[in-house]
């Protein structure tokens, strides 16, 4: 799996980073796992696992090319103040939990 960093930008409100990206998945077939996505880009740009979020990863139609959108926050604990828990669940690897209340 190849990674690129299309772009960064630095949003100073959030305190985070964010970055559009693609993967190259044609070794692998599928679309990559928002996990296996997280620590590639946590490695590659050198920061803390904690701090990175991946929002979105779609692949292209027909081809084995995905875009994505990441967050890349200045502290863990504002990834957990702005991320809502869905997402912080599925970059955990984690089922998500379902609200009280609703079925």
């Amino acid at each position: 799996m190849k990674l690129e960093v299309r772009s960064e930008n630095y949003n100073p409100l959030l305190k985070r980073k964010e970055i559009v990206f693609e993967v190259d998945h044609s070794e692998e077939g599928g679309t990559p796992r928002r996990v296996d996505v997280r620590k590639m880009l946590a490695e590659k740009l050198g920061v803390e696992l904690e701090k990175v979020y991946v929002r979105r990863i779609e692949t292209i139609t027909g081809s084995t090319v995905a875009l994505g959108l990441a967050h890349i926050y200045d502290t863990a604990e504002q990834a957990r103040f702005v991320e809502p828990k869905h997402i912080i669940a599925r970059n955990e690897g984690k089922p998500e939990e379902k609200e009280e209340g609703k079925e």
